[in-house]
């Protein structure tokens, strides 16, 4: 029996993954076994690969029950790999199990999928993470081993409205300038609103300077009407969806909005996973054939650089003493073109990707690479980084199932 299975991709994660299930004879009697193939070349690492596991649960060793987590190994060394079950479509069930194999390029490697005993989880803190903040007026962060964010809530916005001190009137995404591997977003909440310091100065683990304002900061998206662009007010519900070592995900939705005479509804599915210094949007958007994904310009002093056949655009500025990139990638040849919008009127001058909306959804990837990390030295290795990440989501990681 041949069976040819593809995996929808709005829900594949950097790098997404087209999986080809060949299924011979499943008896049960062995690990189910997996080739994880290359095609570029290019070395692949901390690319997300997801399994259905309807496949996997179709064969009867493998069903999960109660006390069982699904082990995968290299075959040869028997070196096993993090893994983590995940709900890509936000039900509050799994759907898929998730890896992070490291293939060299134009080569593949094979890995085998068993049971085995779960073990109590951890108390720390997972690498992907992210979380409602009441404390902090109602914010909503999310972090990975490289970089952070977080965007404002109904509650921040009504302080503005009501003119009480504190408040944030934005749909901007905010970035923290992190350099640890470790989580920082309960610390850094816990330093700001319960000690004497502050997340706005660096005791070397980073700091958030980064001016959002009114602006689109980090992949805040808008709807060019004639010569401006109009866009959402703060987010007004939101859920949480997982935490864990390869992947956060959770879901924001915002009050309909106007752009021109179009009433825009707006519904982003972010995650973000281990090692990658992009979150993943997938927004739901009625009202419009079009979004563009913004870049905060902050000082109009950085240099653009911009493939759209490729997909991405680049934003690296001179930031407080140090340099800061900023990016979209856009798959699937979804990107229109870019427009770089210079106007006098505060925190509106933004770099816009033009992104197609496609059955009422957009996906793209944005995020950002600060020099001070030593993850990135200079506007040539930013830009390296996006192109070759948008050469691996559309040339996506082959998973073969025997």
């Amino acid at each position: 029996m041949k069976t040819k299975i593809m995996i929808n991709q709005i829900h594949l994660k950097y790098c997404a993954v087209v999986v080809t299930l060949f299924l011979i004879g499943c008896t049960g009697e062995k690990p189910l076994e997996i080739e994880v193939v290359n095609h570029l070349n290019i070395d692949r690492s901390l690319e997300t690969v997801e399994i259905d596991l309807a496949l996997l649960q179709s064969d009867e060793s493998l069903k999960l029950v109660t006390g069982k987590l699904y082990k995968v190994s290299e075959v040869g060394s028997g070196t096993e790999l993090v893994s983590q079950l995940s709900d890509v479509d936000g039900d509050g069930a799994a759907d898929v199990l998730l890896i992070q194999p490291e293939i060299a390029a134009n080569s593949s490697k094979t890995f085998n999928i068993t049971l085995k005993e779960a073990i109590a989880g951890s108390e720390d803190i997972p690498t992907c993470y992210s979380r409602f903040v009441p404390e902090r007026t109602d914010d909503y962060a999310w972090e990975n081993d490289r970089v952070a964010f977080r965007t404002y809530g109904p509650v921040a916005q009504k302080m503005i409205e009501d003119s009480i001190p504190g408040g944030t009137l934005s749909s901007g995404m905010d970035a923290w300038l992190k350099r640890v591997d470790y989580p920082v977003i309960n610390k850094w909440y816990k330093k700001e609103l319960e000690t004497e310091g502050t997340y706005h100065e660096d005791d070397g683990e980073g700091l958030d300077n980064f001016h959002v304002g009114t602006s689109r900061g980090v992949g805040g998206i808008a709807v060019k009407v004639d010569t401006t662009y109009q866009f959402s007010r703060n987010f007004t519900d939101y859920k949480t969806i997982e935490i864990g070592p390869l992947r956060t995900s959770f879901w924001i939705t915002y009050a309909p909005w106007k752009a021109g005479d179009k009433t825009i509804a707006e519904k982003k599915f972010i995650s973000l996973d281990r090692g990658s210094n992009l979150s993943k949007y997938r927004v739901e958007v009625n009202g419009s054939e079009t979004i563009s994904v913004g870049l905060t310009l902050h000082e109009k002093d950085g240099e653009i650089a911009a493939e759209v056949e490729q997909g991405w655009v680049s934003y690296w500025e001179p930031y407080f003493g140090s340099e800061l990139g900023t990016g979209v990638v856009v798959p699937s040849n979804a990107m229109l073109g870019y427009d770089k919008y210079m106007t006098n009127a505060k925190d509106l001058s933004n770099l816009y990707a033009q992104v197609k909306v496609i059955n009422g959804e957009a996906v793209y990837y944005t995020g950002f690479g600060w020099k001070k990390s030593k993850q990135f030295n200079s506007k040539e290795e930013w830009n390296a980084y996006l192109k070759e990440f948008a050469q691996k989501v559309n040339a996506p990681l082959e998973v073969k199932v025997k």
